[in-house]
């Protein structure tokens, strides 16, 4: 269904983004009938990703919000996002010369605050970082691309986390062979994913008398990740009564950095357009 609604968001696609991610989307209403363009939901989701409002404070030019978070919730349930992320990371990837699925990894999680709407069963404290809330563990590539996302309570352990990541990670990725990852992940962890994956994690230490932040190898990559992650404001905060929701956001907010990055390539590929001559312009 085409689409007459007026780009007028810094969240909004672009036509060049637009044309990147159209295959991926269905067309059609995910169990009911096709009254809204898709270009127009997919709008309205990154509108909400990206600047963090409520579902029922959507703008009133984007389709009613019942309507939004039926898709929201759809495609992400039926793996639609699932697939739209991953095929843009595919077209990332091997714009930039790379093999379309990667053979190495880094790790790490973030410990978010929770909004009043997250049942207290489904967080808890971290200790370390002195928050009252959610965790999320993700997984990157070598240039800090999402592979997998997992959303626990902020009180699980890195290394435990970690278990379910890797596995996933393992059942998802065959190529990858080599993990990078902070000593919050050192010790049993290490010892089987050798054993029942044949991953190797190498454990990326702190420097010897450091003190404050300094860029260390490989751990850096991920950490650029989760800055990128929170430039949604929707990731900010978790404010998703299921944590596969949060999970979602997360992915919607690369999909918006990858979107944005397959655009420039494809508009720098674009031939420019010939000046007229000093005789035909006459």
């Amino acid at each position: 269904m085409p689409t007459g609604r007026v780009r007028r968001y810094p969240s909004d696609t672009t036509d060049a983004e637009w044309r990147v991610m159209a295959r991926y989307v269905p067309a059609g209403g995910a169990g009911r009938a096709v009254s809204y363009p898709r270009r127009d939901v997919v709008d309205a989701i990154r509108y909400l990703a990206h600047n963090g409002c409520v579902w029922r404070a959507l703008p009133v030019d984007f389709p009613p919000w019942p309507t939004v978070y039926h898709y929201f919730r759809t495609w992400t349930r039926d793996g639609t996002l699932t697939r739209l992320h991953a095929g843009l990371r595919e077209q990332v990837r091997t714009a930039e010369g790379r093999n379309a699925q990667p053979s190495a990894a880094l790790i790490d999680s973030q410990s978010v605050r929770t909004a009043e709407t997250v049942a207290r069963a489904q967080r808890s404290f971290d200790a370390g970082k002195k928050v009252n809330g959610r965790k999320r563990h993700i997984a990157v590539d070598t240039t800090g691309l999402l592979l997998v996302v997992l959303v626990t309570a902020a009180g699980v352990q890195d290394r435990d986390g970690g278990r379910v990541l890797l596995w996933a990670l393992r059942t998802c990725f065959q190529r990858v062979t080599m993990i990078w990852a902070d000593a919050g992940y050192q010790g049993h962890l290490v010892d089987w994913a050798a054993k029942c994956l044949g991953i190797t994690v190498a454990i990326v230490r702190k420097l010897a008398g450091q003190v404050g932040f300094q860029v260390l190898h490989r751990r850096w990559v991920v950490e650029r990740t989760l800055s990128w992650i929170t430039r949604c404001r929707c990731t900010v905060r978790d404010y998703e009564r299921q944590p596969e929701h949060h999970a979602a956001m997360v992915q919607w907010a690369m999909v918006i950095i990858m979107t944005r990055r397959l655009a420039r390539r494809s508009q720098a590929r674009r031939p420019k357009p010939r000046p007229l001559s000093a005789d035909l312009a006459i």
